[in-house]
């Protein structure tokens, strides 16, 4: 570095130290303090204030006053209390008034009927599918163990309830 280039480096360090050390000077705090500058709330923020009290003194209105007794009476059963006695005799009910309730017939679909031509005449096989599974059966044999076939036509096959003895009739669709 040549020496006229660092003359400059130090005079224009020295300026800038100088022009540092007049601008501390200037604003050394001989000023005079300042007030504080207050913000008031604007109406609405004091109305939303007022608002959130109301809302809050509503929701504890709406908290129930007194607690549910617990064993109370189920809504969802119809028997009478124990130890519940009625004060008005009832009539008995006769047995040919009380309507016998029959299950419901199973989901069973008559899938086809095959049949086979033999010296004695036509076998017939009810291809009958129930319960998830496919029955292959002929006259006389068992679909599960509570129906047995009773009769296999050409569009229909009937079953016997080996319950209570009642029919039920599947036809081809």
């Amino acid at each position: 570095m040549t020496s006229k280039r660092m003359a400059t480096l130090a005079t224009v360090g020295a300026l800038l130290a100088a022009c540092a050390w007049l601008a501390g000077a200037a604003t050394s705090g001989n000023r005079e303090p300042v007030a504080p500058v207050v913000v008031r709330k604007p109406a609405i923020d004091t109305r939303g204030a007022a608002l959130a009290e109301e809302i809050s003194r509503l929701h504890d209105r709406l908290r129930p006053s007194a607690i549910p007794r617990q064993p109370g009476r189920n809504l969802f059963s119809f028997s009478p209390r124990p130890g519940a006695v009625s004060s008005s005799p009832k009539p008995a009910l006769s047995e040919a008034a009380v309507p016998v309730q029959r299950p419901a017939p199973p989901a069973m679909k008559l899938s086809g009927i095959a049949e086979d031509v033999t010296d004695s005449g036509a076998v017939r096989t009810a291809i009958i599918s129930a319960f998830g599974q496919l029955f292959l059966v002929k006259e006389g044999e068992l679909v599960t163990a509570r129906y047995r076939v009773a009769k296999i036509s050409a569009e229909a096959v009937e079953l016997s309830d080996l319950m209570d003895g009642t029919a039920l009739r599947f036809a081809l669709k």
